[in-house]
């Protein structure tokens, strides 16, 4: 992570930035069509890379444990307590059916009752 390209940014740099871009769009995108938005965000595979391992919570320098092959898909969910990391690296015919993001748990939604951006104890039970 300490690794600066000439001319260039430090891979913690490139990592801060494209994590920054992508909560402030995600936030925009939120609070114009609400917390179920789905988005998509297109880039290198070591920056997709660094902003899956951000969301896992991983350490930037263990981030090429993160598998990213083009044209694949991740997802995550970003809400106000964590981000959710619901895909990684999904590809083949079904891309579709590994795209959708659950619906963000609320009160009202009768998900366990758990505030939105809380985690289902157990996990998932879809």
């Amino acid at each position: 992570s300490a690794a600066v390209f000439p001319g260039g940014e430090s891979l913690a740099q490139v990592q801060a930035r494209a994590v920054a871009a992508v909560r402030e769009y995600d936030q925009r995108l939120t609070l114009e069509y609400g917390g179920d938005a789905l988005w998509l965000a297109c880039t290198h595979g070591d920056v997709i890379k660094a902003v899956i391992a951000d969301a896992y919570g991983m350490h930037l320098d263990s981030f090429q444990r993160v598998t990213a092959d083009p044209a694949s898909a991740s997802v995550i969910r970003y809400t106000e307590l964590r981000p959710f990391v619901l895909h990684v690296n999904h590809t083949g015919a079904r891309l579709s059916a590994g795209l959708c993001a659950a619906p963000a748990p609320t009160a009202q939604s009768g998900a366990a009752q758990v505030p939105s951006g809380d985690a289902v104890v157990g996990g998932s039970t879809d």
